[in-house]
């Protein structure tokens, strides 16, 4: 199976012409305007191809109208879903910047090599992503700053971070 990477998330639709305001999953929401398709997942989780006709940046978002939804009911259907592009149409990624998808499950451990737990939600919030770690208490909230995330290991899945004062 292909790998498929979150570009936004349908938040509503926009207008009446069955285009959809997208929250975007990706740090660069200019990227839809050269993107000529998205995949959406229906509920059995197979993937079905849209062709898209216009991009539009908003307030808070994008504005999208794919091919094929014509109609407000047509793009209120979509609310909740999520645009993903293949890997053939993911961006670049620099030194040290990593697909949520690929952090999403890490196991991860302090300097001292104790385990912490598993990574399981990103958080976006502005100055910088925050990783959720689910222990077997509670959750811990750990910026993704390089003074805090030392070793990151997509192969192995594997993270290991020092706990700032208060963490």
């Amino acid at each position: 199976m292909a790998d498929y990477y979150n570009v936004g998330k349908v938040t509503s639709a926009h207008g009446i012409k069955g285009e959809v305001k997208v929250y975007p999953l990706t740090n660069v929401p200019e990227r839809f305007y050269d993107l000529e398709y998205v995949w959406i997942f229906d509920d059995q989780q197979r993937p079905h191809k849209y062709d898209i006709e216009y991009v539009k940046i908003i307030s808070k978002g994008v504005c999208v109208k794919l091919k094929g939804i014509d109609t407000r009911g047509d793009a209120e259907k979509l609310k909740g879903a999520f645009l993903k592009v293949d890997s053939q149409n993911a961006l670049e990624l620099e030194e040290n910047e990593y697909f949520i998808k690929d952090l999403v499950g890490m196991k991860v451990y302090t300097e001292e090599g104790s385990f912490l737990g598993t990574l399981v939600e990103v958080l976006k919030t502005g100055a910088n992503d925050v990783y959720v770690i689910k222990t077997e208490e509670r959750e811990i909230l750990i910026p993704a700053i390089k003074e805090v995330v030392k070793k990151v290991d997509v192969d192995n899945k594997v993270m290991v971070v020092h706990l700032l004062e208060g963490l």
